[in-house]
């Protein structure tokens, strides 16, 4: 390959529920770092029905072009149409580099398209950056269970790809007065020859919100010695009208549902506060939550990795602090309401 026809930054640009999602916009933002690095352009691709009426939030994120594919067949999300609009792109185009989100679409999508173009894909990526002079994406995840971070390379073909969980990186403050070129790409392509069809779209409803959308999150590990330790979680989750958090070792106990996992095998998270009571601070669970506003730790190792990571840590057995910790916010509250 001569890396020399390839320029550009590239981020897919999902849609959900009728406005760009969240993780495209942060992908922007991330990429709008790695273009100036390479002095080039940074370009959103958006594939789908109606969705000219969303590239000028591209351009107000970050993007300075946006190739867009819009037609009937793309209305609903399918791998083979979609992998065929950014395959029949990225050949016309050569870009340097693709980013997708690490949603369910994204890793649908960039996988396939790996498969086809072919190159590499880094998945799950958590950190980027990328070399000045030479182009070369610096894609970084944990690896070997959480142990290590792992900076992986795609040295021999072009775009190199990856996909990067959503709320790792930060969407840039909307710039009202930035403008971009779009240019409408078309595609020889007809609904016989799309093996899916999508027959039904049925929505899930839940009584508990993510914990991805919560502004306080009391989460709880392992140090809480049982199921039943646990409760503490949840009665001062309660109080403070939290929503609960897990580490993974948690979950596979089976003191909770894997909804409410943080970390590299669960959700990412980014509240204003965050509490870790009796999680150690693995890589895997740091990455889920390591750009929380406010990170407090409490736990009975004063060596624990997490007072690594929290801006306020308590060292002491969880059983002893928590209870106090609920007295405590419990009589604030009251105070609050009766001067109410």
């Amino acid at each position: 390959m001569d890396f020399k026809d390839y320029r550009g930054i590239w981020v897919f640009i999902e849609i959900k529920d009728g406005k760009v999602a969240p993780v495209s916009l942060e992908l922007l933002g991330a990429g709008r770092e790695l273009a100036d690095k390479r002095k080039t352009d940074l370009a959103g691709l958006i594939i789908g029905n109606d969705v000219e009426k969303y590239v000028t939030t591209l351009y107000e994120h970050g993007a300075d072009l946006v190739y867009m594919y819009e037609d009937e067949i793309f209305n609903h999300y399918r791998t083979e149409s979609y992998m065929r609009a950014v395959f029949d792109c990225s050949e016309k185009h050569k870009p340097e580099v693709i980013l997708y989100g690490a949603t369910p679409n994204g890793k649908d999508l960039a996988s396939a398209v790996a498969t086809d173009l072919p190159t590499g894909l880094t998945a799950d990526t958590t950190i980027l950056d990328i070399e000045e002079d030479t182009g070369l994406l610096l894609a970084s995840r944990p690896a070997f269970g959480g142990n290590i971070m792992a900076t992986i390379l795609c040295k021999k073909y072009r775009p190199q790809m990856a996909t990067v969980r959503p709320k790792v990186m930060k969407a840039l403050t909307p710039d009202v007065n930035r403008v971009g070129t779009l240019i409408k790409e078309t595609i020889d392509l007809k609904e016989d020859d799309i093996r899916t069809k999508v027959l039904e779209i049925v929505r899930e409803t839940t009584r508990n919100a993510s914990i991805d959308e919560a502004d306080i999150i009391v989460a709880g590990g392992k140090g809480l010695g049982s199921k039943n330790g646990f409760q503490l979680i949840h009665q001062f989750a309660e109080v403070l009208g939290a929503a609960v958090g897990a580490s993974r070792d948690v979950v596979e106990a089976g003191w909770v549902g894997h909804h409410h996992q943080v970390g590299q095998t669960g959700l990412t998270v980014t509240p204003k506060i965050y509490f870790a009571i009796g999680i150690s601070g693995a890589i895997q669970h740091i990455v889920g939550m390591q750009n929380s506003g406010l990170i407090i730790a409490i736990n009975k190792d004063p060596d624990a990795p997490i007072f690594q990571t929290c801006h306020y840590g308590i060292v002491g057995e969880a059983a002893e602090v928590v209870p106090l910790l609920i007295k405590a916010f419990e009589e604030a509250l009251n105070r609050r309401v009766s001067h109410a």
